[in-house]
């Protein structure tokens, strides 16, 4: 064959340019199509469940003849069952964060923060009686909905934030963008007054609905807690045991018996319940099921002395490494019960320093605390939740540290400035090299129409 000449060659160039252009197209175009039909089965369940409540409501006269209630599959036992329910919140949320911009991804971020959830009376006569017993636990889970996420598409891998734009699994992140957008967070319980919980330590946004609340316990919640009670009732038993043992062994002591007593330890006591035996057994004839009965239980003793033992030294060493191959997942701290990923506490994305500029103090400081009232100064902004200026700005720089900006932001928009609502307080900053500076802090225009 020839060589290709030089204007045929630019040609071949020309028709792969194209090709991989036409290839990316049609990638997008399958992507569309796919979510194009995500969202029409979305909208057909949505028309079936609202078909099968139109037939529920139906008078008996026009409702065609069924065999039987349990059998349908529009009565609420099969779709209790199959797991589609429709949900009602128990509450919205009222937050000293009005917007999504600039609320905390976590409520550990910005402890400050406020909210409060009123329990709504269409859910209960009494809602009140619902909360009776709540104010004997800290804190609670929140389990809410993403009302803000804008559209009920959701994707495999997420970009979360802290990774500054690496890819993971959405199950892998506590991202909002989820097949069900449900959301849980640990709040702290302040208190209760009537039908409302008074809230802090919280990151969720106002109107926020919530579905359930549910007390925290670290019996039953932290990994942590649960290890240390595994090992703590076993031992109680096993000393208990071994008293009451002795309680039914050993004939009544003299005040000189029971001082030698106290010098012994437990790890004497099978040496003890055997010379006990055997002298009984000199003195006294006892039958042959009564030894078998002492011997069971001086094994049993011995046993459980053993295991005690090894569990205190297994305890007291220190924790060793796991071997090489299972590294897969790392541990953190001296209790290896539980594991997170190595990106959460050491993500690619650093902590910022938070400053104000004068101006901005100055205007912070103009901010009454939220429990001051009085009409001479009803002309300065008041705050709804925050209780200071200082509580303010520790609640800024809570915010501000954790960098809220997404990924796109704090790519390709680093000039520009940064606006977020806090309480009833605007705030305009801007973001440099590893540091926010808080520019302008102006009250809310609405705040001042309520006032």
């Amino acid at each position: 064959m020839s060589p290709l000449c030089e204007c045929c060659g630019e040609h071949i160039n020309k028709l792969n340019q194209q090709v991989s252009v036409m290839r990316k197209e049609i990638k997008n175009l399958r992507q569309m199509l796919d979510s194009a039909a995500r969202a029409h089965r979305k909208h057909m369940l949505s028309i079936q469940s609202a078909v099968s409540k139109i037939e529920l409501c139906e008078p008996d006269g026009h409702q065609p003849p069924a065999a039987s209630p349990a059998a349908s599959p529009a009565s609420p036992e099969a779709a209790l069952e199959q797991g589609n329910i429709q949900t009602v919140p128990i509450g919205y949320i009222s937050s000293c964060f009005s917007v999504k911009n600039g609320t905390p991804r976590q409520p550990t971020i910005c402890g400050p923060s406020r909210a409060e959830l009123r329990i709504q009376q269409s859910i209960f006569n009494n809602p009140e009686h619902a909360l009776v017993g709540l104010e004997q636990y800290s804190h609670v889970w929140i389990i809410f909905l993403f009302h803000k996420n804008g559209h009920l598409s959701y994707k495999a891998k997420v970009k979360p934030p802290r990774l500054n734009g690496q890819k993971v699994g959405v199950y892998s992140t506590r991202s909002p963008h989820r097949p069900n957008a449900l959301g849980l967070t640990l709040a702290k319980l302040d208190k209760i007054v009537g039908d409302t919980i008074h809230l802090s330590d919280i990151d969720m946004i106002a109107g926020t609905p919530v579905l359930d609340i549910k007390p925290y316990i670290p019996e039953y919640d932290s990994p942590h807690t649960r290890v240390a009670m595994d090992a703590e009732p076993y031992e109680s038993n096993t000393h208990q045991l071994m008293a009451s043992t002795v309680s039914l062994s050993e004939p009544k002591e003299t005040d000189a018996q029971s001082n030698l007593k106290g010098d012994r330890t437990d790890d004497d006591f099978g040496s003890q319940l055997s010379e006990y035996s055997s002298g009984v057994c000199t003195q006294f004839f006892l039958p042959k099921d009564l030894h078998n009965v002492l011997d069971e239980v001086r094994g049993y003793v011995s046993q459980s002395d053993q295991i005690v033992s090894e569990r205190k030294q297994v305890l007291d060493l220190p924790k060793a490494k796991p071997p090489e191959s299972s590294m897969d997942r790392p541990c953190y701290g001296e209790e290896t019960y539980s594991t997170i990923a190595g990106w959460i506490r050491e993500p690619p994305v650093a902590s910022l320093q938070v400053r104000f500029t004068p101006h901005a103090e100055r205007e912070l400081a103009e901010f009454l605390p939220t429990h001051l009232s009085g009409s001479s100064e009803s002309d300065r902004p008041r705050f709804k939740f925050l209780s200071s200026s200082d509580e303010a700005a520790a609640a800024i720089r809570g915010v501000l540290s954790a960098d809220p900006r997404s990924v796109y932001r704090r790519t390709r928009c680093k000039d520009r400035l940064f606006f977020f609502t806090l309480d009833t307080a605007d705030i305009t900053c801007w973001f440099g090299q590893g540091f926010a500076e808080v520019l302008q802090v102006r009250p809310v225009e609405r705040h001042f129409a309520s006032m």
